[in-house]
């Protein structure tokens, strides 16, 4: 886990950063993740373990072990990213690493519901657009501008017209998948609904 690591909170509307490329299809979240981590007591630690079998394979050339990508923020996949088991520690294991984005040819469903979920948006491009921004990041740094609004990302060389989901993105934009900060800001609201409650006047009254 990044020493920076900040968990996204409220409305998500730009988000700048590095990119870095995870090539190959149908990574699958036992991948992202191994079965051996989900035991943990809450997910703080996942970012340490995330691709931990693949990187041990890759011997320390996996691109999360990479120095040239310590800051990267924006992960560059392929096709069907995240299938495999429901697991949300997979998103939770990416976000502590350190990404705020994916971008990729197309996710699994369960996967794409868990980022957004936390508050990472996953946007789709064409395969094409995909191997050119691998392919980028063979050569050097790739940092994107990333406009939710405008459904947008763009850098000194290259833009693209990304694509989310509308629902999606009209949560991110709004705040509200973030459920927790939802309750916290109408917590007035709650407590109100709590006193009328027949059942909690109830026990009012015998308590």
């Amino acid at each position: 886990m990044k020493s920076e690591f900040t968990q996204p909170i409220g409305k998500i509307s730009n988000i700048n950063g590095q990119c870095i490329p995870l090539i190959g299809n149908d990574i699958d979240t036992d991948r992202i993740i191994p079965a051996r981590f989900l035991k943990c007591i809450n997910f703080d630690s996942l970012g340490e373990s995330v691709f931990e079998d693949d990187r041990k394979t890759l011997k320390g050339k996996h691109p999360f072990d990479l120095e040239e990508n310590k800051n990267a923020s924006i992960l560059i996949v392929n096709s069907n990213f995240g299938c495999g088991s429901s697991r949300e520690h997979a998103p939770q294991a990416l976000m502590r690493w350190g990404i705020k984005v994916i971008i990729g040819e197309s996710f699994a469903d369960i996967f794409y519901s868990n980022c957004i979920a936390i508050g990472i948006p996953c946007f789709t491009l064409p395969k094409k657009s995909i191997e050119e921004i691998q392919n980028y990041c063979d050569n050097q740094f790739l940092f994107l501008e990333i406009d939710l609004k405008k459904s947008s990302a763009k850098s000194k060389d290259l833009n693209f017209n990304l694509e989310i989901r509308e629902s999606s993105r009209k949560m991110l934009l709004t705040g509200e998948w973030d459920a927790t900060s939802t309750l916290l800001d109408n917590e007035n609201l709650i407590e109100n609904k709590f006193n009328q409650l027949p059942y909690i006047k109830f026990n009012s009254y015998y308590s």
